[in-house]
C-alpha cells in the first residue's frame, strides 16, 4: 500500500484538506472533489461524526484520517474504512500502530530533524507542516538538497496558486485546505482543482 499511496498522490498532486464539524457540508465537499477526478483526500477527524462520513465514502474514494494524534483516534478512523492516517505530529506509538495495521502513517514534522527521524523510524511519507510558516517551497528545497530521499507532502496555509511551486520544489504532493474552500461554491470547487491540475 505505502509504494501504491506514494504513486497515487505523486500523479493527483493535490492533496485537499476537508476540516469541518459539518458531516453534510463535508459530503458535499467529497463529491466536489471526486467530480474534478480526485481520488484521495484527507478528512481531518472534528469530531465523532466524521467517522461516520469515513465509513460511508470509503467505497468510493481513498479517505485519509487527518488530524490524528492518539492511538484511539487512528484506531476509530482504520475501523471506518481510512485507508491511511495523518497526523500534525510525529509519534513513536502511530508507527507502531501504522506497522502492526499496515495502513500507512503520514507523519508531521516541521524541521529537517524531525523529518529524517520519521524517515528513520520507516515513514513512508513525511508531512512538513506548518510549511508556510516555515519558509514555503524554499524551505521544502532546502530540507531536501541533503535529504532527496525523502518523500514529503507540503501542507499548511498553502495556496492553490502555489501547489505548482512546492512540486518544482520536490514535494511528492501539497495539501490544500481553507483556500480550496472557503468562499467557494462545490461547482467552484470542482472547477478550481481541474485547472490547476491541467497545469501541473
Amino acid at each position: 500500500m505505502n509504494e501504491n499511496l506514494i504513486k497515487l498522490l505523486s500523479e493527483q498532486k493535490i492533496f485537499p484538506i476537508l476540516r469541518s464539524t459539518d458531516p453534510n457540508t463535508v459530503s458535499k465537499q467529497v463529491e466536489a472533489l471526486l467530480n474534478a477526478g480526485i481520488k484521495t483526500f484527507e478528512i481531518n477527524v472534528e469530531n465523532l461524526e466524521m467517522y461516520k462520513v469515513i465509513d460511508e465514502i470509503s467505497n468510493n474514494a481513498i479517505v485519509c484520517a487527518g488530524g490524528i494524534i492518539t492511538t484511539m483516534q487512528a484506531q476509530a478512523a482504520i475501523q471506518s474504512g481510512a485507508k491511511f492516517i495523518s497526523s500534525p505530529i510525529f509519534h513513536m506509538n502511530l508507527v507502531k500502530l501504522s506497522k502492526d495495521t499496515k495502513v500507512p502513517y503520514v507523519a508531521g514534522t516541521s524541521t529537517a530533524n524531525e523529518a529524517y527521524q520519521a524517515w528513520k523510524a520507516r515513514v513512508p511519507l513525511v508531512k512538513i507542516y506548518p510549511i508556510e510558516a516555515m519558509g514555503g517551497a524554499k524551505y521544502l528545497a532546502n530540507i531536501l538538497r541533503t535529504m532527496h530521499f525523502l518523500n514529503v507532502m507540503a501542507q499548511g496555509d498553502v495556496k492553490l496558486v502555489d501547489v505548482k511551486s512546492y512540486i518544482d520544489a520536490g514535494a511528492v504532493a501539497v495539501g490544500v485546505g481553507r483556500d480550496l474552500f472557503e468562499g467557494y461554491s462545490y461547482a467552484d470547487i470542482t472547477s478550481r482543482l481541474k485547472d490547476v491540475m491541467a497545469e501541473l
